[in-house]
């Protein structure tokens, strides 16, 4: 199979109620593409709705047993044919005209990564949010500027895995993704493919991010979030010192503690009001 302009990965587990939406977002891009959408091994209709779409495009492979969702994603990717490469969560969208906008951007060979802004939409497809990400990353920039942002301010305002694409060869040389961190494994991946090239910030939209009960930012705990992301700063920084210094990883860190913070105080007050309202009802 000849090596397509662009290969967009779509991991996908029990995804049934919103992998058909996805897959129409990518096969609408006005571009040429390889879609490779891989079930890990669901036990819902995922499957059926990937094999239902009979477009040349797209390739539907499939895991007999539920991998890890880091072993999950590098398995989709590792199937990929593309020079540049997406990665687009299987509940996730594509908005229109963006991955021309985002392949022009990548056609320069000293771009390593780009990414752009998203909206939030709920469970439903309604616009919760509109225009956020890459605050202050509009444009070029180095390495370091970014990986310092990310660290600095986490990986929420960077935006989600959609709104990204990547070199296939970079992919590679740094051995895919790490999945031993779930909650900032896709910035990790984007802070290292840039130790070979330029960060690009596009102005424009070009993904929206599902706000849902059912996909894995939802599920994971405040507490396994907060401490992914300090293994991160700290391993970011050991592999990288030439990018990301003690400063950087300091205030990351304090940011972190601060929201630990926060998150024990909107606790507390839940535990507070919930024991005031049961001595009532006594």
């Amino acid at each position: 199979m000849a090596a397509a302009t662009v290969s967009v990965c779509v991991p996908a587990y029990n995804a049934a109620n919103t992998l058909e939406t996805t897959v129409r977002s990518v096969l609408d891009q006005d571009v040429e593409i390889e879609l490779v959408i891989l079930d890990n091994a669901s036990d819902d209709a995922t499957q059926s709705i990937a094999r239902s779409f009979s477009d040349p495009r797209v390739r539907v492979l499939h895991n007999d047993v539920v991998l890890p969702i880091g072993a999950n994603w590098n398995r989709v990717v590792g199937f990929s044919t593309g020079q540049l490469v997406k990665v687009v969560c299987a509940d996730d969208l594509l908005m229109p005209g963006s991955l021309e906008m985002q392949i022009r951007v990548m056609d320069d060979p000293a771009i390593a990564l780009s990414s752009a802004k998203f909206d939030v939409i709920d469970e439903g497809g309604a616009l919760r949010e509109s225009r956020l990400g890459i605050p202050g990353l509009e444009g070029f920039h180095t390495p370091r500027t970014l990986m310092r942002t990310i660290v600095r301010r986490g990986p929420a305002d960077f935006g989600p895995t959609a709104a990204a694409m990547f070199r296939r060869e970079h992919f590679d040389r740094v051995g895919g993704f790490r999945g031993d961190l779930v909650f900032p494994m896709d910035v990790d991946l984007f802070a290292r493919v840039t130790a070979f090239g330029m960060f690009f910030g596009m102005p424009e939209l070009v993904a929206a991010w599902r706000d849902s009960t059912f996909n894995m930012c939802s599920r994971t705990s405040t507490v396994s979030k907060l401490s992914d992301m300090l293994r991160f700063h700290h391993r970011i920084a050991r592999d990288y010192p030439e990018f990301v210094c003690s400063a950087d990883v300091l205030a990351g860190d304090m940011r972190l503690m601060r929201a630990a913070v926060q998150r024990l105080a909107v606790r507390s007050r839940t535990v507070v009001a919930r024991r005031a309202r049961s001595q009532v009802d006594c």
